[in-house]
């Protein structure tokens, strides 16, 4: 996918969508004219948010469903489907839809598919083809797939932090750990559609990982997503006495956000909890530095309004880690945009790219 080419589909005008198309044909023009939106919607472990955006990136309506809700993939359309309907109305019905695209878990770009989603029950152990499952429930709307950290990638790219850099890795932080990983100005996704699963690399080695929901042990996610830092809390508080806030708390309903807000009362444990987090974030950082040497570390999710909790160990563990050569060289930044839009955004923009 050409960056540039995706950046003119969205911004331009709408003599510009039929150029980006490579078609001269007026009709085609116009019919690309009276389809003036597109539909994204971000699939997280947690929520899926949809949205309708039309072709400058404004996000017009969105509306959101609980992804873990249901047991089954049909059972997750269906809602998904009856969710959006309104909003397909309010934008004037299907005949001013272009297309959709989707930001997900585990997503195969060239096969439209979730394979093997840790943190989707519908989609843990079986391969989903959900784009065309999407495709068909829509009148046979035109759906494409991405990963859910190459769509906040994209996102980041045309409307954030990272709109005029071409080598940057976004980091994900929710309810797992993804990766969008951008080299030379363009989306990596290896010869299978899968490369950039950062979230995987294993982090602490031995029996004394954690079990992954990929079947793996020890993997980044289980230490530095939300879920991961509300264990650590958990383990760290029957593993002592300190005192802190949490002990206020029942431990199997402490949640990342508890953390965050102990650790700025100046709890010393929940302090130590985000700079034990930030400081495998770090090192792993160092670790991905050596095989992309991205100008920029993105940081994307909800974990991150930890702010410099968070950020100052990521920064001091890299420099630690890293080689030489890439020692205090990239930035750490925090994406501007908003959490949910950010990936709707992106994830809209491969529907531009769809022609019908």
């Amino acid at each position: 996918m050409k960056i540039l080419r995706l950046f003119l589909c969205i911004v331009l005008s709408t003599m510009a969508l039929a150029a980006c198309d490579n078609d001269d044909d007026d009709n085609d023009g116009k019919a690309d004219a009276s389809k003036p939106y597109v539909i994204g919607l971000d699939l997280g472990g947690t929520n899926s948010v949809f949205g309708i955006v039309d072709s400058k990136g404004n996000v017009l309506e969105t509306t959101t469903i609980k992804t873990g809700n249901y047991e089954k993939a049909e059972e997750f359309v269906d809602a998904g489907v009856k969710a959006i309907q309104p909003l397909i109305e309010k934008a004037g019905g299907f005949a001013k839809i272009k297309a959709m695209g989707i930001g997900a878990p585990a997503a195969n770009y060239h096969t439209g598919t979730i394979e093997y989603a840790a943190n989707l029950r519908w989609a843990k152990d079986r391969s989903v083809p959900l784009a065309k499952m999407f495709s068909d429930r829509l009148n046979g709307l035109p759906v494409a797939m991405t990963n859910d950290a190459n769509a906040a990638a994209i996102g980041e790219m045309i409307y954030g932090v990272a709109h005029d850099m071409k080598d940057f890795i976004v980091i994900t932080l929710g309810t797992g750990v993804g990766s969008g990983i951008v080299v030379n100005g363009e989306l990596l996704y290896g010869h299978d559609g899968f490369a950039g699963e950062l979230g995987h690399v294993v982090i602490v080695r031995g029996k004394e990982g954690r079990p992954c929901g990929c079947g793996r042990s020890g993997c980044l996610e289980c230490y530095c997503s939300a879920t991961g830092v509300a264990q650590t809390a958990r383990e760290w508080l029957a593993a002592s006495d300190r005192p802190s806030l949490l002990r206020e708390l029942d431990p199997e309903k402490i949640t990342s956000k508890d953390v965050s807000e102990a650790a700025e009362k100046g709890d010393a444990l929940a302090i130590e909890i985000y700079e034990y987090t930030g400081g495998l974030l770090g090192e792993a950082c160092a670790d991905f530095a050596a095989f992309s040497s991205p100008e920029a570390f993105i940081f994307f999710g909800g974990l991150t309004k930890a702010g410099e909790l968070l950020m100052r160990p990521i920064r001091e563990s890299y420099n630690s880690h890293a080689l030489k050569m890439f020692q205090n060289k990239p930035k750490f930044l925090i994406s501007g945009l908003d959490d949910a839009n950010a990936a709707v955004l992106g994830a809209s923009a491969l529907g531009w790219e769809l022609k019908e």
